[in-house]
């Protein structure tokens, strides 16, 4: 069962929505590489909001697994099976100083710092302005 999409979810809520305070503490403790403390959080989460995962066969799919749609227990049980996967390294705060916004890293080789290429390229930018200004 692939739960990737459900740890998405985690990220919408933090960066988006209204969830749990506690939810967007993983992403930080994550990002601060206190992660001890970001799986003892997220366990208590898990404790706090139990999944229930239904039988489900739509769109001529053969019969899977779903968890019930409630919001907060799928983000939480798809971050806690990405973290599994992947490590706690893969949660993390946007590396941008105006911004504060939750992602999951992905990638190959663990890279990510910035919530999006937005981000990014606003923050290389504000980086190349600074070079340029002080070899002025």
């Amino acid at each position: 069962m692939d739960l990737s999409s459900y740890a998405e979810w985690a990220v919408r809520l933090v960066n988006d929505g209204e969830p749990p305070a506690e939810l967007g503490q993983v992403f930080t403790l994550a990002g601060e590489g206190r992660e001890q403390e970001a799986i003892d959080l997220l366990n208590a989460l898990l404790v706090r909001y139990p999944v229930r995962p239904q039988l489900s066969g739509h769109d001529g799919q053969s019969w899977h697994l779903h968890l019930a749609e409630e919001t907060v227990p799928c983000a939480v049980m798809g971050l806690a099976a990405l973290v599994a996967d992947l490590g706690v390294s893969r949660l993390g705060r946007c590396a941008d100083v105006s911004c504060s916004r939750a992602f999951l890293d992905t990638s190959s080789n663990r890279s990510r710092r910035y919530c999006s290429a937005r981000c990014a390229s606003r923050a290389n930018v504000a980086a190349y302005r600074a070079r340029r200004k002080i070899g002025q």
